[in-house]
């Protein structure tokens, strides 16, 4: 590097070894390009938390419909008709996570994606229940409420006890009870 006139040279100084910010543990992508066998790596900006799962649907008064009157979620209803591609419903779900209906063409405006129904099976939401007879008593609210049974509730090879539906705007829920989980249950209600 040239020298400027009026400036000093410096030898650089050697750097000390210290671990990456981002790794904190044993890496299990040894060998990755770009990657220093031995490091674990973290994110810096993403927390182990979801706050929001939106859903698109076709018809978002008819999917409030279905979540508030047919399986009984609270929300203050559709907000946000004064603006363009802004209408949406938010229901409160446990432990601060909210569920967003919001109408497919917006979500789709908003992401720059096309429009597209959900796929079979893209993904499924879950919906653990603390006793084995609430899974059946939740797919039957469920289908009264509009829902399509994807498949009737039935033990599974795992020990515990589940069924899938449909929404009406084929969005896939698994609602489960999982008998190693019926301690964590018992806490909550405590």
């Amino acid at each position: 590097m040239p020298v400027r006139a009026g400036h000093a040279t410096r030898a650089p100084r050697p750097r000390a070894s210290r671990p990456s910010r981002g790794c904190a543990a044993p890496c299990q992508n040894e060998g990755e390009p770009g990657r220093r066998a031995g490091r674990v790596h973290r994110s810096r900006s993403l927390k182990p938390r979801i706050t929001v799962i939106t859903l698109g649907v076709d018809d978002l008064e008819r999917a409030v419909a279905f979540y508030r009157d047919g399986l009984g979620l609270a929300t203050p209803g559709i907000v946000g008709t004064e603006f363009e591609h802004g209408a949406v419903a938010f229901f409160q779900l446990a432990g601060g996570l909210r569920m967003a209906l919001w109408p497919r063409s917006s979500l789709a405006h908003d992401s720059g994606l096309a429009v597209r129904r959900p796929g079979a099976p893209d993904a499924s939401i879950g919906h653990n229940v603390p006793r084995r007879g609430d899974v059946d008593t939740v797919m039957a609210q469920a289908e009264r409420a509009g829902a399509r049974i994807v498949k009737r509730a039935h033990e599974t090879f795992w020990g515990g006890y589940s069924g899938y539906f449909q929404d009406p705007d084929g969005h896939l829920w698994e609602v489960t009870w999982n008998p190693a989980w019926e301690e964590e249950f018992a806490e909550e209600e405590r």
